[in-house]
């Protein structure tokens, strides 16, 4: 296979595959890295991508793999935290510093769900994976990733309700 026609596959879901790193480790450098690691292990397989029934799906898979194995690993104590700006040109100041903590406390939120909560709201929510990839890239039956999916909503739900009544905690 040659690099442009391996470019042309993986490019679709390139961002994807960032965005879940970054779900995962927090941090944008290390999301950075784990993205050039997961497209060098697609491309050590370029040989057999070709018969893979969903190379998007296997490339999450082995990304959520790829970041586990680093959370696990001695370097998983150096990893950075690192926020990034959101910032529109069309919004005022306030509507931006609004914008950036409803950001803010929605991360802090999603951070305070297991690990297995945070990745299948990415995966459902963020990404826009069906049931079935998402149950496929995890190895899980459907109905888990629904209930699972379910019960990290209700808490997100509860916990934005309480932190709008009450303040932010």
């Amino acid at each position: 296979m040659q690099s442009t026609e391996f470019t042309n596959l993986i490019r679709p879901f390139q961002d994807k595959v960032f965005r879940l790193a970054k779900r995962l480790l927090v941090s944008t450098e290390e999301a950075q890295d784990a993205t050039q690691e997961v497209l060098l292990k697609l491309w050590n397989k370029n040989k057999e991508i070709k018969r893979l029934d969903n190379l998007e799906a296997f490339a999450m898979t082995v990304t959520k793999n790829h970041c586990f194995d680093r959370l696990k690993s001695k370097q998983a104590g150096v990893l950075t935290l690192v926020h990034s700006n959101y910032t529109d040109g069309s919004t005022t100041i306030d509507e931006q510093i609004e914008q950036q903590d409803s950001v803010s406390l929605v991360e802090r939120l999603m951070a305070r769900l297991s690990r297995q909560q945070r990745m299948i709201v990415q995966l459902r929510d963020v990404e826009g994976y069906e049931f079935r990839e998402i149950a496929s890239m995890l190895d899980m039956n459907e109905t888990a990733i629904r209930v699972t999916l379910s019960r990290a909503r209700k808490i997100l739900r509860e916990q934005l309700i309480k932190n709008h009544s009450y303040g932010i905690n």
